[in-house]
């Protein structure tokens, strides 16, 4: 947890709840030794926005590196550029959440903004609402449970359906209107994040699983 600012708030460092505030424009982008540096639009209202501060962007956790008048940087690492979409393609716009500050309403759920891996949309339903269906990496197949929790790019959401690697998610109006999930594609990348309680307590059952066995042995 970062030491107590001037404003009085104080922010972990890589929690967020996957509630979308903002949404920005990639300005530009240049190859640097140790990854890439891209430039984003900073949004109107982000005056208060600090060197070093974490910013959720399209679901990845990244560190504001520079900041000028209207725009900032963030670098990312290679190891963010293989386990994101951002190492495939950059987007035009990408959702934006600022970190979750204390006695601030967990409106989705807890995310740290640290990408599991990249699924692929395969196909959007809007017959009856509005659905996005996703592949997910086979090994992930043990978090992904019907009415569980999933963030894709960034936006906090409710599994709707599960199936061997893929699952759905079905959007409301207001999602639409407020990230960038209504301009993906079939085909399109997306940065995946699985439930960070879920994924806990598989790692204590199969930690449990491994002793039994060791013991037994």
């Amino acid at each position: 947890m970062k030491q107590l600012p001037a404003n009085g708030l104080v922010y972990f460092k890589t929690m967020f709840t996957g509630i979308i505030t903002e949404t920005s424009r990639i300005k530009g982008s240049k190859a640097v030794q140790s990854g890439l540096t891209i430039t984003f639009q900073k949004p109107a209202g982000w005056d208060d926005l600090t060197l070093g501060e974490s910013v959720a962007t399209n679901g990845a956790c990244l560190t504001v590196a520079a900041i000028r008048s209207d725009e900032y940087d963030c670098h990312l690492v290679a190891e963010t550029l293989a386990k994101t979409s951002f190492g495939h393609e950059l987007p035009a716009i990408v959702n934006l959440e600022r970190s979750l500050s204390v006695g601030g309403r967990i409106g989705g759920h807890f995310v740290q903004g640290h990408v599991d891996g990249v699924g692929k949309i395969v196909k959007i339903d809007k017959v009856d609402g509005y659905r996005l269906y996703v592949t997910f990496m086979p090994e992930s197949q043990k978090w992904v449970i019907y009415k569980g929790s999933v963030t894709i790019n960034g936006v906090a959401l409710t599994v709707a359906e599960v199936s061997a690697g893929m699952l759905a998610v079905a959007l409301i109006p207001h999602t639409l209107e407020h990230t960038t999930l209504k301009d993906l594609k079939v085909g399109d990348l997306v940065n995946l994040e699985f439930d960070m309680i879920g994924k806990y307590i598989v790692n204590v059952m199969e930690s449990r699983d491994t002793d039994a066995k060791s013991t037994t042995s």
